[in-house]
Parts: structure tokens; sequence; C-alpha cells
């Protein structure tokens, strides 16, 4: 049997990993700008992190949810009081995209509608519903074409409000940051509009943090950046670290009924232990903290930098696109050639999704490799 040719794969494997570094197993070093597609949150194999999956594993691995877990109300305190969301309750899951399958339906149940509202490049997973609310016909499939989604262009107030004023829709759902389009952020104007139209016409909210939260972008959820308040967060990518897992938190006004929602493997014992010391670490470390100093301090740094044509992003959720090479060509030659991985969107876009414990002097380092891949491309 072989494996499914899913991905263009470059041939690196790295073995372990250190904090923003991975290496292969004859020892070569990589600063990792990626962090694996911004779910390495608290760095590679953190101590404490390996101590409490390690002594969970011991105890107990899993049980179903048929038992009670305190493991699970204890990362539901937690995640309140981080969040700034303690009266939110907390379904959880095992991914993105599940996260944001259950908010539709959690959505639909509530108001008894059948729609969804997305936006112009949206990405919000690969399962049925969430690819359907994705706007990118290359990864819908005719199983997944739906009359029960529809997009208007991102930050169109005027498209956004004609679309809700039909009071169909029983959420419209947003990212933070669009991630997978190129780091596109909606405008404060567009996003504050978009919180009043919905509570106008009986629409919930939905906003998808799976890659712009967890402190990504210097607040705990990006939307915390414009002072709203949807009624549904979805969250996975960093909430444990690399262990499989996603988060619903959902408005008290949302009435949870019994067998309305369900998983098997969600919110299991190695999970939450893994998702409570990435609080702990979180929070000891300051590394909401870090992510918005550091983050800022790459930001300003590439702007000013000689063959630099746009950054986007906030925090440590960076994009940039380099005059004269593609993005693709930029990442392939940082990697192979600087020991730097980072990630992409498209062809023009290189994105940085790094660790929140990122150092200024990790982001020198990589700043300084940069400027001198795009210098030595001024000479050939």
């Amino acid at each position: 049997m072989t494996l499914f040719d899913v991905y263009s794969l470059y041939d690196i494997e790295p073995v372990r990993g250190s904090g923003s570094h991975v290496y292969t197993a004859d020892g070569t070093e990589y600063l990792d700008l990626y962090g694996g597609h911004a779910v390495i949150s608290i760095g590679h194999a953190h101590p404490e992190y390996v101590k409490r999956v390690s002594d969970q594993v011991g105890k107990l691995g899993f049980y179903s949810n048929s038992v009670v877990n305190s493991l699970q109300e204890q990362l539901a305190d937690r995640l309140g009081m981080a969040s700034g969301y303690p009266e939110y309750t907390l379904f959880l899951c095992n991914s993105g995209a599940e996260a944001n399958e259950n908010a539709m339906k959690l959505a639909s149940f509530a108001t008894g509608r059948k729609k969804i509202l997305a936006f112009g490049k949206a990405f919000h997973g690969r399962t049925f519903g969430a690819v359907a609310a994705t706007d990118n016909p290359r990864i819908r499939a005719p199983f997944n074409e739906t009359d029960h989604v529809d997009f208007t262009p991102l930050n169109d107030i005027p498209a956004m409000r004609e679309a809700l004023a039909s009071r169909e829709y029983a959420a419209a759902i947003i990212e933070g940051i669009q991630g997978v389009s190129g780091i596109h952020e909606p405008t404060s104007e567009f996003i504050k509009a978009l919180a009043s139209e919905t509570g106008k016409t009986g629409t919930l909210l939905i906003l998808d943090e799976i890659q712009s939260g967890y402190g990504r972008t210097g607040q705990f959820f990006a939307h915390q950046h414009y002072a709203i308040i949807p009624d549904i967060i979805t969250c996975a990518k960093g909430i444990a670290n690399g262990f499989p897992m996603g988060a619903v938190l959902i408005a008290p006004e949302i009435e949870a009924k019994k067998g309305m929602l369900g998983t098997t493997f969600g919110g299991n014992h190695l999970a939450c232990a893994a998702a409570l010391a990435v609080l702990d670490v979180m929070e000891r470390e300051k590394l909401v903290e870090n992510a918005a100093q550091v983050g800022e301090y790459l930001i300003e740094k590439l702007r000013a930098m000689p063959g630099i044509k746009e950054v986007r992003g906030r925090g440590l959720m960076i994009g940039f696109e380099a005059e004269g090479i593609s993005g693709s060509e930029l990442r392939r030659r940082l990697l192979f050639g600087r020991r730097i991985f980072t990630g992409g969107a498209g062809e023009s876009t290189v994105r940085l999704l790094p660790a929140l414990s990122l150092t200024r002097e990790q982001a020198d380092e990589f700043l300084a490799a940069l400027e001198a891949e795009l210098k030595t491309l001024e000479t050939e």
C-alpha cells in the first residue's frame, strides 16, 4: 500500500524539535517560522507539556464521553478565563473543520434557519459543511455543492447588509484573519458592521479563530482587536500544541440539548492534559504579550526591508510578498539554502506562523537570512 498523494512534499524529515527549531536525523537544525501550520503554539517539546502529557498517558489516555471527565471541566474554566469568555459553554472536538461543522449546526438548531453566509476567499475546512463555506472551487467536490451557503466579498459592507436583510441565514461565519487566502484582515468597519447587522437580523455570528486565535495576533482572539462579541467562536490549531483538538465556545443564550452534538474522541483525557499544559505555559511565559511584541517588531522590519513589496497581518500571523520572485520559490530557497521553514498561501505569499515563544533574536536570525537571500537574487 502507498500513501494517497495529497501534498507536494519537501524532501526533509524533521524527527525532533525544541522550541522554535526542528532537527533531521543527521542533526541538521532548521529555524521553524511555520509552527506546523500555526499548530505549535508554545514551542516544540516544551518540557512542561511533555511531562503533563506523559504523566496523563501513564494514568488514563482515553475513556468515552459517557462518564465524567474532570479534565474537561478544568479546561472549560481555564479557557473561559484566559479568553475573556467565562460565561460561554464549551464543546470539545478533534479539529478545526469539525469545530466549524458543529458551530454551523448549532446556529441552524438555534435559529431554525438553513443557510450560512460566508465571505470571499474564506477557508473553513475540508469536511462537508466546512468546505461548502470555503470559497475555493478546487477543493469543493460536486457532493459538496449546496444552495445553503452564499458568499459576499470580504469587506463589502453594502453586499453583506443586502444579504443579511433577507433574514434567511442561520449564521455568518468569518475568519478573524483569513489565513489560507494569504493573511487578509476584515477591516474594523466591516467586522463591526457585520456584528451589528447579524444582531439586527437574528443571525448568529461565528468567528472562525482556528488559525488566528489562541494568542497568535497579540490578543487571545483576533476579533478582540475590534471589541466585538460573537455568538460562537471556533478554535483548534494551537489549542493543544500538536495533539489533535478543536473547540467551540458558545454564548449562554444558545441552549444545549442532550444529543444535539456528539463526539467519540473529542475532549479525551490526553487532549485535555495537552490543552491545560498549553494554557499553563502561555500564561506563565506571557506568550500572548510576546506574540504582540515580537510580531510588531517583525512586521516593522519586514516593511522596511528592500525587496519586500507588501506585508500583512498582526502579531505572529504574518504574510508578505517579495519583488521579482514567487512566494513558493522564496520559501524553497529559504528552506534549502537558509534552513528556515516558512508557509505559503498561493504562489505569491509567504506565511509566518511561528510558535508564540519566538524570540526577538530568532526573528533577527530570520530577517538576516531573508535579507541575504533577497540580495542574492539581485546578483543572479
